[in-house]
């Protein structure tokens, strides 16, 4: 329960692992504003 812990958040943050207790944050997709179609006539 303590730096040395693999398991626990604190543990993971001293190893700068990931896991199920500290997951990784995903990257927000850029929404991309959709063009209207123009249509001739």
């Amino acid at each position: 329960m303590g730096k040395g812990d693999r398991r626990s958040r604190r543990g993971k943050i001293w190893r700068g692992t990931t896991g199920k207790t500290r997951p990784k944050k995903k990257k927000k997709a850029h929404k991309v504003a959709a063009k209207t179609a123009k249509t001739k006539g």
